[in-house]
């Protein structure tokens, strides 16, 4: 659908539950998203096709949030969609389900409401070649990226002195393996606070590769991450080929203590999973954060300044509206060590704002609470991407944007750790003994170096350490920020994160056991 027929769905649907006898308030969300894919899948020594057929999913309906008239005054809250109808009938049914499902809800104070801060930025930022790609130009990205990879091994000159014939060469088992998605979004918001339609079409292009020489046990990855299909290269199947190929021979390291870089992907899944949900109204509130009652107090190193914009031009996560229909803007989480901000959405701003235990909670009342808990990130994100019309309004990031004080480059850094660890890719992070504690654990699987000497030495074998500790330590003890960020997306994650590379010091590794590795 185009952004002009979801407004007039959105529009007709809002007439018509407006009218409606008990609906005192209404907010309703019309999107059309789809999601494109074409799978990579080469192996040098198993018949393969290269490139896989493209896949696509599409959905598209009607999401209403309606607030009911209570006996006394009172008012309940409900919320119900409808698939692929997005007529008056469709929303006829959206509204029943709504009307059933309504709670009394004591936290709830209104739907969206509009702020004088901020006004909208973002406008008419989509690809409309990507909007409009065809499958004959998907399939070409994901051959561009595979060739990338390709072109890559036959340069190297350490796989040309292992196989010594092209016949040895595909013997040595190169696999090139992922995927090349496309995302195409658009939605349509209008409210009773907000009564005139607001349309937003957005589009991204990201691909992800794994890269083995599998005779070597050698893994790389690559990736890249874009809004433009002109912009689209072979960077990821370059990247992932040159990292295996750099990996081979690797060596373990004994548990200790380390000065360790983390490449941009830990640091995205650091973030990810420990730092974005630790700096989110609803962990405040549920006071599940490690930083409970630390607004304005310092909780990390002054070298580290972390902030979400999420109408950043060009920036893969941007959007023009949030999914409650507000600006989308910069907030600053971590500014110089301290913590000055949340993410937050406008629920859990207003139940915040009124919590009796803010002070206790947050750390601050009053006007700077409430300049603390902008709503600048309620969004409808689903599984596998989208702004989604069956999901309410959650509290997520956009482009998380993480810099540091007098960064440096990637080779000043290494030297300036002198003896330690480059880690490249860690996988299953996750918090233990709950979110609040801030004690996490990590598997190293790919990508990662000894450093000896003040540069990258040996290869480190994947999946023979793990790293134990916790953030409040990672976060304090950063040593060295790199200038170059790079947007990743890591397994699962709503946001993009522009990540540097940073070096900590005092980072708990423990050696996996290697038993297997002694068998004949």
């Amino acid at each position: 659908m185009t952004a002009t027929e979801l407004a007039k769905a959105a529009q007709d649907a809002f007439a018509f539950v407006s009218a409606q006898p008990g609906v005192t308030e209404v907010e309703v969300f019309a999107a059309s998203n789809a999601t494109l894919l074409t799978r990579l899948n080469y192996t040098s020594h198993i018949p393969s096709n290269g490139v896989e057929e493209p896949k696509s999913v599409a959905s598209r309906g009607l999401g209403l949030q309606v607030v009911f008239a209570g006996p006394g005054g009172g008012a309940s809250i409900g919320f119900g969609s409808e698939a692929a109808d997005l007529t008056v009938r469709g929303a006829e049914r959206a509204l029943a389900k709504a009307r059933q499902a309504a709670v009394v809800d004591p936290e709830f104070v209104s739907l969206a409401r509009p702020t004088s801060r901020q006004a909208r930025t973002l406008t008419n930022y989509h690809d409309q070649r990507l909007m409009a790609l065809d499958d004959a130009s998907l399939v070409e990205s994901g051959w561009r990226v595979v060739g990338g990879g390709l072109r890559t091994f036959l340069a190297s000159s350490r796989l040309a002195e292992l196989a010594g014939s092209d016949e040895g060469l595909r013997a040595l088992g190169l696999i090139l393996g992922g995927d090349v998605t496309v995302l195409q979004e658009r939605v349509a918001l209008i409210s009773t606070a907000m009564p005139r339609v607001q349309t937003d079409e957005s589009t991204l292009i990201t691909a992800f590769v794994t890269a083995m020489v599998e005779a070597r046990q050698a893994k790389g990855s690559g990736w890249s991450t874009g809004t433009r299909l002109d912009e689209f290269t072979d960077e990821a199947g370059v990247e992932a080929a040159q990292n295996a190929v750099a990996s081979m021979g690797g060596a373990r390291v004994p548990s200790g203590e380390y000065t360790i870089v983390f490449g941009r992907q830990p640091v995205t899944d650091l973030i990810n999973n420990l730092v974005v949900p630790a700096c989110m109204a609803s962990s405040f509130y549920s006071s599940s954060t490690p930083f409970l009652g630390r607004l304005g107090r310092a909780i990390a190193s002054p070298r580290l300044n972390v902030y979400d914009d999420g109408a950043h031009p060009g920036f893969m996560g941007s959007k023009g509206i949030t999914c409650e229909g507000l600006p989308t803007g910069r907030t600053d989480l971590i500014r110089d060590g301290v913590l000055v901000g949340c993410l937050s959405n406008w629920y859990e701003t207003q139940r915040l704002l009124r919590d009796p235990e803010l002070l206790t909670k947050l750390g601050a009342q009053g006007p700077v609470a409430e300049g603390a808990l902008s709503p600048r990130n309620g969004f409808r994100f689903g599984d596998g991407g989208g702004r989604q019309f069956d999901n309410q309004p959650s509290v997520a990031a956009s482009n998380v944007v993480v810099e540091g004080a007098d960064p440096v480059s990637h080779e000043e850094l290494v030297r300036h750790v002198r003896d330690g660890l480059y880690i490249g890719r860690i996988w299953y992070t996750y918090p233990i003994n709950g979110l609040r504690a801030g004690d996490f654990t990590c598997t190293v699987v790919g990508d990662s170096y000894i450093i000896r000497d003040g540069r990258l030495a040996e290869p480190l074998r994947p999946n023979v350490i793990r790293i134990n500790d916790n953030i409040a330590n990672i976060l304090t003890n950063v040593v060295g920020v790199t200038k170059d960020v790079k947007g990743t997306i890591v397994w699962a994650a709503d946001e993009v994160v522009y990540a540097p590379e940073i070096a900590v010091s005092r980072v708990r590794v423990d050696a996996i056991a290697g038993f297997m590795e002694e068998l004949p």
